[in-house]
């Protein structure tokens, strides 16, 4: 903690003031003058004592923040929390004040981010703030300013905390059109995690069990052993899909509204897909805060979907790699997926990327905020399977959640 001493309240005990007294305490002393004596002593004890006690107070008083949750979507509420603890046997005045990042605003507009109390020994006092979060990103509720004096308020000593806790917000999540994606095909190719039977694939045979179908009876399977047997089905895998975002038009263009309306929306898609019990993944080019991951895997469990938005929480308008080189590094060991492309404008890398998919079968569906010369009205198929960011998003305010 980095400590401090603010201005002094009062003129009294200001240096100059205190030679002044000191010098008519020698005076009074000299011609016996016993009321401005003990004026003059009760003064400088006054300036000595209340410094002594604000710098003993200083060490003895701790603070620390902390908030109620630390990850929510746009226009969602959190608590602040800072706690000030008064280790010593001095009674103090404290005064905490926290700066949390702008977008992390209070929820009253004349609410004020400074509070103060009055602490007696060994006592602590909390104080409350109520954020609204405003936009996407991560941010942090700010260093926490500390401010402890004596009661009597001459001697303030400041000092600044830890950083206080770091809030991720998620992209908003917003209604989204219904749009028919290329798919594998129904069952997928078999695997051995998913529910889904799948008729084609047979692995045996077993008892017949009798709340089954009867349409599961292997009656060759049957006459052979006398007894009725049921058909066992390899269960099918789960759709695979993998979201791709290239940043590097966005960055090149200054796009910072189409950025934001891109990760909505891939946002709200992956967390309809997860919904539907697809396996989504993410893969992108663009840097993140604190050169944290850029990517997240295609599966499918119950920390899956908040590790992917905290990624697109992260996402910066700047481009740390080509995304094709990416891809090829990365979809070598991915089978049966389809990707889902976003793009600020279907530019060369976005047709590369396109005919390298082609090349692996892989289903791809293209998206673009902007177009090419020459290309088809809004929400039209500009070309095979590349379409506008409108036919996607629905023209109305999104919610603030994934509840």
């Amino acid at each position: 903690m980095e400590a401090h001493e603010s201005g002094v309240p009062s003129v009294f005990i200001t240096f100059p003031v205190l030679i002044i007294v000191g010098i008519l305490l020698l005076a009074a002393l000299l011609r016996g003058q016993r009321t401005l004596s003990l004026l003059a002593l009760i003064v400088l004890g006054l300036a000595l004592g209340t410094k002594l006690w604000s710098r003993m107070s200083l060490a003895g008083v701790t603070c620390r923040t902390k908030v109620d949750k630390q990850r929510l979507f746009p226009g969602e509420t959190l608590r602040l929390e800072g706690e000030a603890v008064n280790a010593r046997f001095l009674p103090v005045w404290v005064q905490m004040r926290v700066n949390p990042d702008g977008p992390l605003e209070p929820l009253s507009k004349h609410e004020s981010f400074t509070r103060e109390s009055g602490l007696l020994w060994y006592e602590k006092a909390r104080f409350r703030w109520e954020l609204i979060a405003r936009k996407r990103g991560v941010y942090s509720t700010g260093a926490p300013r500390l401010k402890v004096s004596d009661l009597l308020g001459f001697f303030p000593r400041e000092k600044r905390s830890d950083p206080g806790p770091r809030v991720i917000i998620y992209p908003k999540l917003v209604p989204l059109k219904p749009l028919t994606f290329p798919k594998r095909d129904f069952f997928g190719t078999p695997g051995g995690k998913s529910p889904v039977q799948d008729p084609v694939y047979i692995l045996g045979t077993r008892d017949y069990q009798h709340w089954r179908p009867a349409r599961f009876i292997h009656w060759k399977a049957s006459a052979r052993h006398s007894r009725l047997q049921e058909k066992v089905f390899e269960p099918t895998e789960q759709e695979k899909v993998l979201l791709l975002l290239s940043v590097d038009e966005f960055a090149k263009n200054g796009a910072v509204d189409s950025f934001e309306e891109t990760l909505e929306a891939i946002a709200s898609l992956a967390v309809q897909m997860d919904r539907d019990g697809c396996s989504v993944g993410l893969l992108t080019n663009a840097r993140t805060v604190g050169d944290g991951p850029n990517m997240a895997p295609v599966t499918r469990n119950a920390q899956h979907l908040p590790a992917l938005l905290e990624v697109l929480a992260t996402l910066q308008m700047a481009a740390k790699e080509d995304l094709l080189d990416k891809l090829l590094e990365r979809l070598i060991p991915l089978r049966g997926i389809s990707c889902v492309h976003f793009s600020f404008r279907e530019d060369e890398r976005t047709m590369a990327t396109g005919h390298y998919l082609r090349r692996r079968n892989i289903p791809a569906a293209f998206f673009v905020c902007g177009r090419r010369e020459g290309s088809g009205a809004d929400g039209e198929c500009v070309e095979s399977r590349v379409y506008h960011l409108e036919t996607l998003r629905m023209n109305c305010r999104g919610v603030h959640n994934g509840k």
